[in-house]
């Protein structure tokens, strides 16, 4: 939300590495079993396209909150999903509940996304104000590509406003890496501790398709 250089949900942690299930339950709120998998990365860079076209702009013209979920409100209204439409509550934030969407829905992964995955980030700012980072879940941003390197570059609500910023999953602690910066700070240093990069704040993905 605002304040990122750019009652919470417990977070999910990343899988173990075995391999997904292949279950053929279709989780709430995944595409209809008719439509081809090819409609689902469509659907997915459509969003991308979105978030991308709204770098360098106000969001205070739109009717979403000037912050990193109006953001992704947005870009997922392109396509017809109000990522906030099961609400929120008392005390939480709009990242969290849009966590708590997409953890409903089966849509949290930690594999390689995907352009329109949303991306979830914590303690980018202290948001109860105690000095302490015990915020959890604080903000949010949407995928536009993945590098080879793993390098994913994202678009966000933070700081000056709507801009791309970068993160590499593999390399969490990393600034930079042979001229190439792979993750931009998220957190400036405060009374709280350091800056913190993206890598280091990274909490998971969710995946377009599940929204």
């Amino acid at each position: 939300m605002l304040g990122v250089l750019g009652g919470a949900t417990a977070l999910a942690a990343p899988p173990s590495t075995g391999r997904a299930s292949k279950a053929k339950t279709v989780a709430k709120g995944a595409p209809p079993q008719g439509k081809s998998d090819s409609t689902r990365p469509a659907r997915g860079r459509r969003v991308a396209r979105r978030a991308v076209g709204l770098v360098g702009v106000s969001l205070a013209s739109y009717r979403v909150p000037n912050d990193c979920s109006g953001l992704a409100r947005l870009a997922y209204q392109s396509v017809g999903v109000e990522l906030l439409s099961h609400g929120t509550r008392p005390g939480e934030n709009a990242v969290n509940a849009i966590y708590r969407r997409a953890r409903a829905r089966g849509a949290l992964h930690w594999k390689t996304p995907q352009p329109g995955d949303l991306v979830f980030f914590r303690e980018t700012y202290d948001r109860n104000r105690d000095g302490v980072r015990n915020d959890g879940l604080t903000h949010v941003g949407v995928v536009e590509t993945v590098a080879k390197d793993g390098t994913v570059t994202f678009v966000h609500r933070g700081g000056p406003g709507v801009r791309r910023a970068r993160m590499n999953p593999r390399f969490p602690t990393v600034r930079a890496q042979k001229g190439h910066t792979l993750n931009d700070y998220l957190r400036r240093a405060d009374a709280t501790g350091r800056a913190r990069l993206t890598g280091e704040l990274f909490v998971g993905y969710a995946s377009a398709s599940r929204l």
